[in-house]
């Protein structure tokens, strides 16, 4: 059994636009950021960041330059391009919603007998459901 969360499916690239949202970082530097990010909850393998990093270089979300790291080797560097900034806010904002759906199904689920008894109510599964679609559509 591991400390470390899963990511979940479709985040990786949120996890790499907030890591070099604060200022250009090297590849390995991308996973050290997201690991202070998380308090280290998160372990992301370089073997699936690379792919990540490189879909939003060519997705424009990020621009690449070479430089110095800080033990003086040649290394790139990945920053947020406008685009990128603006599809951070878009992710960030959707995030955002899904926790206060999840948030509210978790309140009115909690709100009658079936919860209290630790039964799984369909209605509120329905109303999970409906929620989440309206704020996702």
């Amino acid at each position: 059994m591991t400390d470390h969360a899963q990511l979940l499916p479709g985040t990786l690239d949120l996890r790499i636009l907030q890591a070099v949202s604060l200022g250009p970082l090297h590849g390995y530097g991308i996973l050290l950021r997201i690991g202070q990010i998380s308090g280290n909850a998160l372990l992301i393998e370089q073997g699936a960041l690379y792919p990540g990093v490189f879909r939003l270089v060519r997705q424009g979300m990020l621009k690449a330059s070479w430089g110095t790291s800080e033990n003086n080797r040649r290394a790139k560097f990945y920053e947020l391009t406008a685009a990128g900034r603006e599809r951070l806010r878009e992710e960030t904002d959707n995030r955002n919603r899904l926790v206060t759906a999840i948030a509210s199904a978790r309140v009115v689920d909690r709100s009658h007998d079936a919860a209290a008894r630790g039964v799984n109510c369909p209605d509120c599964a329905t109303w999970l459901r409906a929620t989440l679609v309206r704020f996702f559509t």
